[in-house]
């Protein structure tokens, strides 16, 4: 699943005590009528619950919130910057896995892994709002990962770090809308039991799975305990393990001396209205990166839910293989539509429809010309009921040279000719696939079926962050400090206040920039991004070298590199 970033408010701000006669806001004066309010220190559950349907209210018929200048009272707010909260390497280890294979169809099969794995979070914890990201405001990480070793047989991925114990078995989707054990033809999937866990005290995700019994808690700022999410804070324990090593595991020349790979991590705002940020990743050692732009469209639906969706330079993630087995692949993953449901309940979850579709450019190919391209379609959920999140896709072969294969968005466009492998399942626990050849001989139900990914027991890997004393003005957790410290606190209208403070220094700054007749100029990345892959500056080419070389250390003054802001005494 696909939440997109929202850099800005994508709702309208109310005061503290909603009626029934507000005036209603447009673009033009939302920013003065958001700059007036005031929240009491102590807003309770019932006022943000009340905040939230007048909110909702308000918003109907507006054609894009996210594109509104609004501000929302800090109450509202997830204490996290947004560009910290929003990326999409939830597990980075599963992301450098792509360049492990040699043969073209293992390689996509790996991008469609990590593309189900990448939001993590959003599968264990309720939506939420972060703060608004201001122009030029930038954010930098790290993590450092062991490499995944495979299963001998099928090559299928053993994963044991940051991973839950099985609870139950795990459900897939039968084709008639229903559910059976993920049992007999389907193989089993190697996930780990026992992970390597963080043990430190730190804060909970909004909403985690109370089916495991033991539950991963991150320490970093993304896993911050909601004010929406009326769950209560809670400390983790950990247990301990690393991957295993297998004769099937990528060359170890290819590891750092400690045994771990560094990816690194590195994000901008360039635009504020629009709202639009810029990102890369880059894991060094396995000759493979990830960009993209994000920006996001949202309006209202009739049913009270949010419709999220692209805007118009969000083109995608771009996974761009530099070097090994599948050196000069490009794999471009679009982003499906995402439902933002149970708002007027202030209980919300996400729903995905339409279509992911990744495409292969470039690279050795599958012969006769022809490369790779997937097709993961979401499956529509019925308005009565509970949600099932049911996918499908295919993996089919396509000639670049021919432009029919851009019509085909749904498996039942893609010719069975040119099928190389099908997959099933819920995009929220077990997806399993078989090569279209054993469909083809066998049939569907007598398919040799294996588990593709099983993301119930997997958790967020914690990132890596330098402290906030060595960090530039800029960086999100230094820029946003005095809002989190007073969030964290329950301070709320101090951290409006502060809020507002940051708010207002930009809009001086884009006034002096007017008058002075000067364009912001983003630092990072260039300021070309038509194509939807945004090109790193010299700076930026720095900024991410400094990130790759960094070395851990505990800071003087006790703030651990990877935890979440402490409340100051």
């Amino acid at each position: 699943m696909d939440s997109h970033k929202p850099d800005e408010d994508t709702l309208l701000a109310l005061p503290p005590h909603p009626t029934d006669d507000l005036p209603t806001i447009t673009p033009e004066d939302a920013d003065a009528q958001a700059a007036a309010i005031d929240v009491p220190d102590d807003t309770g559950e019932g006022d943000r619950i009340r905040m939230i349907v007048q909110l909702v209210k308000r918003s109907f018929g507006v054609k894009d919130l996210a594109a509104m200048r609004l501000s929302l009272p800090a109450s509202l707010l997830e204490p996290i910057p947004n560009l910290e909260y929003w990326h999409y390497l939830d597990r980075p280890d599963l992301f450098i896995t792509i360049n492990d294979h040699e043969d073209p169809l293992e390689r996509m099969l790996a991008v469609i892994r990590f593309a189900f794995s990448k939001d993590i979070r959003h599968l264990r914890g309720k939506p939420c709002k972060p703060y608004n990201s201001v122009l030029g405001e930038n954010f930098r990480m790290h993590w450092d990962v062991a490499p995944i070793s495979y299963d001998p047989d099928d090559r299928t991925p053993i994963i044991t770090n940051h991973v839950d114990p099985p609870s139950k078995p795990h459900l897939i989707h039968t084709d008639s809308g229903g559910l059976k054990a993920a049992k007999g033809s389907s193989k089993s999937g190697r996930v780990g039991a026992f992970g390597s866990l963080l043990s430190m005290k730190g804060w909970s995700s909004p909403a985690v799975d109370r089916a495991a019994p033991t539950t991963v808690v991150e320490s970093n700022v993304s896993a911050q305990l909601s004010n929406l999410s009326l769950a209560s804070t809670r400390t983790g324990e950990s247990g301990s393990g690393s991957a295993s090593a297998s004769t099937s595991s990528p060359p170890t020349s290819m590891s750092t001396a400690s045994g771990t790979l560094r990816v690194a991590y590195l994000t901008e705002q360039i635009s504020h209205h629009p709202p639009i940020s810029a990102y890369h990743a880059t894991c060094p050692a396995r000759h493979i990166t990830l960009s993209g732009i994000d920006q996001i469209s949202v309006r209202v639906l009739p049913s009270a839910s949010l419709r999220v969706s692209s805007g118009a330079m969000n083109k995608g993630l771009f996974v761009t293989l530099n070097g090994g087995p599948g050196a000069g692949e490009r794999y471009q993953i679009t982003h499906p539509v995402a439902h933002v449901n149970g708002v007027l309940r202030a209980s919300f979850y996400a729903t995905v429809q339409e279509s992911t579709i990744v495409t292969c450019t470039g690279g050795p190919g599958v012969g006769n010309g022809e490369l790779l391209r997937a097709i993961v379609e979401y499956k529509e959920e019925s308005w009565l009921g509970k949600p099932h999140f049911a996918v499908e896709g295919v993996v089919h072969r396509y000639d670049p040279s021919s432009h029919e294969h851009e019509e085909w968005t749904k498996v039942k466009h893609v010719p069975p000719a040119r099928a190389e492998a099908y997959f099933e399942g819920c995009w929220r626990n077990v997806v399993r696939w078989c090569p279209a050849s054993s469909v083809v001989a066998k049939g569907k139900e007598a398919a040799e079926w294996t588990t593709l990914i099983d993301l119930t027991p997997l958790r967020s890997v914690p990132k890596m962050v330098r402290p906030i004393a060595k960090q530039q003005p800029t960086e999100s957790r230094r820029l946003w400090e005095s809002v989190t410290s007073r969030l964290l606190r329950k301070e709320y209208g101090e951290a409006t206040r502060a809020k507002h403070t940051i708010e207002q220094r930009q809009r001086d700054e884009t006034a002096e920039r007017k008058r002075r007749g000067l364009e912001f100029v983003p630092r990072y990345f260039e300021k070309d991004i038509q194509s939807g892959v945004p090109v790193l500056t010299q700076a930026g080419r720095e900024a991410l070298e400094e990130e790759v070389r960094y070395e851990d250390e505990d800071d003087a003054g006790g703030e651990q590199r990877n935890s979440a802001p402490a409340p100051a005494s």
